[in-house]
């Protein structure tokens, strides 16, 4: 099975009118980490960025200015996708896996991919995302009571995983976070 563990932290909420300023993840083949990404992504032209986005990424608007254009961060993730599966064939393709992922990071996903030159999204992933929050949601449903909420570095410690709060919403951080979510649940839904 091929994963595409991503976290991505945005210009704002509506993918249409905000855009991706950072995208980070790993790539996972039959459960082995193959390798790492972290792009830093320019908005494009007429993008609207929310300041209060950004400081919850702790960046400026001058800041993701200075990144390297957009369409440089796609072509470099399809290049790396196309060197881990085929795009001709219809059966080799990644489970995208995040956070919340498919409720917001997918749909600012899909539109990265649109607006930056239309690359075949559908043949490098699979329709069906996996959401770890919905697998941890099951794994955690008899305890939800003892948790103040499901954010990520709550579901995380619950989990008995250390969180560097400082780190925070910078998607190399979260994605680490994700992914020992999802390996532990995993491991002990195999128990």
């Amino acid at each position: 099975m091929k994963q595409m563990f991503f976290d991505l932290e945005t210009t704002g909420f509506d993918p249409e009118k905000n855009c991706i300023h950072q995208l980070s993840g790993i790539i996972v083949i039959d459960g082995k980490n193959e390798c790492r990404f972290n792009f830093y992504v320019r908005p494009f032209p007429g993008a609207v960025i929310d300041p209060g986005a950004l400081a919850v990424s702790g960046v400026t608007a001058e800041q993701i200015m200075s990144y390297p254009p957009p369409e440089e961060a796609c072509m470099e993730l399809v290049e790396m996708l196309d060197w881990y599966a085929d795009k001709d064939n219809d059966k080799d393709r990644f489970f995208l896996v995040g956070y919340n992922n498919v409720s917001f990071d997918d749909r600012f996903f899909r539109e990265f991919f649109r607006q930056n030159g239309g690359w075949d999204f559908k043949s490098r992933f699979w329709h069906n995302s996996i959401d770890v929050m919905v697998l941890a949601s099951d794994y955690l449903a008899e305890r939800r009571t003892e948790m103040d909420n499901f954010k990520l570095p709550t579901v995380a410690r619950f989990l008995g995983i250390d969180v560097d709060d400082a780190s925070l919403h910078n998607s190399v951080y979260d994605i680490f976070l994700t992914k020992a979510i999802y390996d532990i649940v995993k491991s002990r839904q195999n128990e």
